[in-house]
């Protein structure tokens, strides 16, 4: 059980937010520096908030929200919106974007000729989904992993995403952060690089070395990803964390001093330690230079009405969207309107793995989902879905019966594709069995086909096949546009 008063729960929403705007501003000046930096604070003049995308892109996600609801967001609504409603196109927005208006739905979109997505966009606007699920990191790196997966694939800037998204929805019931750093580690795989560069912040600060030395240690390690990228300066923040020891300017700065990408480092750590403490951990001075503003640089406001002008806007729509969230995702066990803040969570531990965070981690970045409401698939490309003239691709489908305790499901399959090309190994029907609602066994539930795409003498740059899939006694018709490039 997870008990908020509403006045605290509202009081650590602002300051995540404002802790947010501090952090972008205070960094944004430094960004992409190479060096050791050594500020002492803002440069900016008092009452001038400095537009971010850090913050800017997590507007756009709770208006997608409050226009659709929760249960309807996912990577594909996601992706539209980014189509509709964001207007820069550099790094892995840009290659997100454009794969997108190629067809390639995400995961894939993201993944696909990406060279960027090992990089930062990602893990800097995942407050939107704690603060949606304060408490509940399971839940918020669902929708930290559909949100990153458009831009950044099943790469390292998506395990980044969840990773800080958990740590961020922890934060509002566990005050340690090393229990916060293991309950996000708990959430990406042991062996990927975000996991490294943070674990050896952990060990260098547990072995006493100095935070520059840690920080060329980073750097070191990281030296074959390259800069700006998620592994390291996800390593920052932790750095900041660790070595400010809960004195919110000291963290911040040391955070900043560590160069890179400035503004999502510092704002990160904001935003963290704004959730941990609410307003009474921001100092005063800090806050008042600032202001209340927010000023947008990503959004096309010509399309999109009613972004939130301040963080004391975005805070009571964010509130407001809570319960809504907390009924979506059948959450139990949390209130929003308690007397006082308390939880029966004692260390934390219990928010630790779990198999939300296993399955999000093991889907493949070649791949992408559709949903047809009495089944659903997942369409997997076993390498890049890229092919010459008479070449095989491999592929799998994996089908799921969605609604359960209703029988199982016989599709029937059929294909459309662009002249000369063809299907091998594939059949026209597929059974995919049931289980009844108190068999928890995922397996009874999913079928598994694989088959090859064989490309014709003609291909084109784009080329777009459909698979059109139907069940005897349903009105649905299911279309899989399935783009393999040429």
């Amino acid at each position: 059980m997870i008990k908020f008063n509403n006045a605290s729960l509202k009081d650590r929403i602002y300051a995540c937010w404002l802790g947010k705007n501090i952090g972008g501003t205070m960094g944004t000046p430094y960004e992409g520096g190479r060096e050791v930096l050594d500020i002492q604070g803002f440069v900016t003049k008092p009452g001038e908030v400095l537009p971010n995308d850090d913050l800017d892109l997590q507007l756009v996600w709770m208006m997608a929200c409050e226009q659709l609801g929760p249960n309807r967001v996912n990577s594909h609504v996601l992706g539209e919106y980014w189509l509709g409603y964001v207007s820069p196109n550099w790094n892995e927005y840009g290659i997100g974007k454009s794969n997108m208006r190629l067809g390639l739905l995400p995961p894939l979109s993201g993944q696909y000729h990406n060279e960027w997505k090992d990089s930062n966009g990602a893990w800097i606007r995942t407050e939107i989904w704690a603060c949606m699920a304060p408490g509940c990191p399971d839940v918020a790196i669902k929708y930290a992993c559909e949100d990153a997966s458009v831009d950044h694939g099943m790469a390292e800037g998506t395990y980044a995403a969840i990773f800080v998204a958990a740590v961020e929805a922890a934060a509002f019931v566990v005050k340690d952060v090393r229990r916060l750093i293991e309950i996000g580690l708990s959430k990406i795989p042991a062996n990927c690089r975000v996991a490294r560069s943070v674990k050896l912040c952990c060990d260098c600060y547990d072995k006493g070395i100095d935070w520059k030395e840690t920080r060329a240690k980073i750097v070191e390690d990281s030296a074959d990803l390259g800069w700006f990228e998620a592994p390291a300066n996800v390593a920052y923040v932790i750095l900041g964390l660790l070595y400010g020891e809960g004195d919110f300017k000291k963290s911040m700065i040391l955070a900043i001093n560590c160069g890179d990408d400035t503004d999502c480092t510092g704002a990160t750590i904001g935003s963290i330690m704004g959730i941990m403490g609410g307003t009474a951990f921001i100092p005063k001075d800090w806050s008042e230079h600032l202001g209340d503003n927010i000023i947008t640089v990503s959004v096309d406001k010509g399309c999109l009405y009613g972004v939130p002008k301040t963080c004391t806007e975005l805070t009571e729509r964010v509130m407001k969207l809570i319960p809504i969230m907390i009924h979506a995702n059948k959450i139990g066990g949390l209130d929003i309107y308690a007397e006082k803040d308390e939880n029966d969570i004692g260390d934390g531990s219990c928010l630790m793995g779990g198999g939300v965070a296993a399955d999000l981690c093991a889907r493949p970045g070649y791949s992408f989902d559709m949903d047809f409401v009495f089944t659903s698939a997942r369409i997997i490309f076993d390498r890049e879905p890229t092919v010459t003239p008479g070449e095989e691709l491999p592929m799998r489908i994996v089908f799921k019966n969605q609604l359960s305790g209703t029988g199982p499901r016989h599709l029937q399959l059929r294909w459309i594709l662009p002249d000369g090309w063809s299907v091998e190994g594939c059949k026209n029907e597929v059974y995919v069995p049931h289980s009844r609602p108190s068999i928890a066994n995922a397996s009874h539930t999913r079928a598994e086909i694989s088959f090859s795409l064989r490309a014709g003498e003609k291909v084109d740059f784009r080329n777009r096949i459909i698979l059109e899939i139907t069940m005897e006694g349903h009105p649905t018709v299911g279309l899989i546009p399935i783009v393999v490039m040429g």
